[in-house]
C-alpha cells in the first residue's frame, strides 16, 4: 500500500500557452513525479526483503542517497531535504508531523508510505526552490 501527499501546483491543461505551462513544469515541484522517484527507490532497495535490524541503516541510507542522486539528475532549481523511516510492524504507533514557512507558489513536499507484511517506510521530501 502506498500513500502519497503534498502540494502540487496542479496541471492547467487548456492553458493557451503551452510552452510556459512547460517551463513552469520544468522549474516547479511536481508531486507526482517526486512520489514515482520515492517508490521506485524503495521498491530497489527493499523489495521483497522482510524486516532485518541489522539492515535498516543500509536501507534508509540506500533510500535517501537514490532519492536525492534521482531529484538531482532532473536539474531543477531546488535544494532537497530527505527523510526515511522504517518501523517494523509490530502494533507500535508512531505519529509524525512537519510544518513549513515558505512559498506555496515555487517550494513543496512529498510523503509516501510504502508497506509490506513486516515494516512500514516513510519518506518524505521536501523541495525548496534556489
Amino acid at each position: 500500500t502506498v500513500v502519497a501527499a503534498g502540494f502540487d501546483q496542479g496541471k492547467h491543461q487548456g492553458t493557451p500557452d503551452m510552452e510556459e505551462y512547460e517551463a513552469a513544469e520544468e522549474t516547479s515541484f511536481v508531486v507526482d513525479e517526486v512520489s514515482m522517484v520515492i517508490k521506485e527507490a524503495v521498491e530497489q532497495t527493499i523489495g521483497v526483503n522482510s524486516y532485518q535490524t541489522n539492515k535498516v541503516n543500509q536501507w534508509t541510507s540506500n533510500i535517501v542517497e537514490a532519492c536525492l542522486n534521482r531529484l538531482c539528475a532532473m536539474n531543477k532549481p531546488f535544494k532537497y531535504i530527505v527523510s526515511c523511516v522504517v518501523m517494523q510492524k509490530n502494533g507500535a504507533g508512531l505519529h509524525t508531523a512537519s510544518s513549513c514557512y515558505w512559498d506555496n507558489s515555487t517550494d513543496g513536499s512529498c510523503t509516501v508510505r510504502w508497506e509490506n507484511k513486516t515494516m512500514y517506510v516513510i519518506v518524505t521530501i521536501f523541495g525548496l526552490a534556489i
